[in-house]
């Protein structure tokens, strides 16, 4: 006797609900914790290593990134779907350390002056703006690659894919812009 057990393709009202609010929650919970005015005392100060490995992360999963456009080029589905694979769990990764620390952790100030000040918040503002946005296209694309829906996988990922890498290459380079000015 054969059962029938759900796929996500069956269930896709539920995880595109899912895909919805989450795309909400998490960017204003990042808000939240990044203007509250009580940090979270996790009694130690193992939190001011997370800048350091976040940039360790996003530097990664830029590369994945751009691997996985290369192997899709190359029409190599099976590599790319790993390389994507790859970034998406490097970006869940630096989404909960990045909530970890600045949960627990003052915010840094920039302390660059001159002609480097607006780069910097050029990219610092983008930076943010982009990844506000980024997860609704991100989730949506991967969700409609991993069930094989090609077509509105391709249409998504014209918009997708840029915001992402964008994303994670300037969050690196915000990262070594500010990391003279880390305290710990």
């Amino acid at each position: 006797m054969e059962t029938s057990r759900p796929t996500l393709l069956q269930d896709e009202k539920k995880v595109k609900t899912w895909i919805i609010a989450i795309s909400i929650v998490i960017p204003l919970a990042v808000a939240v914790l990044l203007f509250m005015p009580a940090k979270v005392d996790v009694g130690s100060e193992w939190v001011y290593f997370l800048p350091h490995l976040n940039a360790v992360i996003n530097s990664a999963a830029s590369i994945a990134l751009v691997f996985g456009l290369i192997f899709i080029k190359q029409k190599n589905i099976a590599y790319h779907k790993a390389s994507m694979s790859i970034a998406f769990i490097l970006g869940a990764i630096f989404l909960v350390s990045y909530v970890v620390y600045h949960g627990a952790a003052e915010s840094t100030s920039f302390g660059g002056e001159g002609w480097i000040r607006p780069v910097y918040y050029t990219l610092l503002l983008t930076h943010i703006a982009f990844a506000a946005i980024a997860l609704f296209p991100i989730l949506f694309a991967y969700y409609y690659g991993l069930t094989d829906q090609r077509e509105k996988h391709r249409k998504l990922v014209k918009f997708a894919y840029p915001i992402w890498l964008y994303v994670t290459i300037t969050g690196v380079i915000v990262y070594f812009m500010i990391s003279p000015y880390y305290l710990h």
